[in-house]
């Protein structure tokens, strides 16, 4: 599925990921591809991205790299959708 991280300052990753798992405010939960329509607003939390993705030099040090095919994003509050395989994750 393709993944979208849009900051206020800028976009932060485009890519191709396997899954995501996202802290939505009543509960953590993860999309995979074909995954369902949906629209859901998030607290603060660790994004867990799976797929071995290629980050811009520019914004690596906003990212932790858990290990090969695991980064960590840390957000304080943001809006997750997910439609058509593609997830564009609005985080502060």
């Amino acid at each position: 599925m393709h993944l979208e991280i849009v900051s206020p300052e800028a976009t932060l990753f485009t890519g191709e990921v396997d899954s995501v798992i996202v802290p939505g405010t009543t509960g953590s939960f993860q999309m995979l591809n074909n995954h369902a329509p949906i629209l859901s607003t998030l607290k603060e939390g660790t994004v867990t991205i799976s797929g071995k993705i290629e980050l811009d030099h520019a914004v690596q040090n906003k990212f932790k790299k858990q290990d090969d095919n695991t980064t960590l994003f840390e957000i304080s509050s943001g809006t997750v959708e997910m439609r058509n395989n593609k997830l564009i994750l609005l985080a502060d």
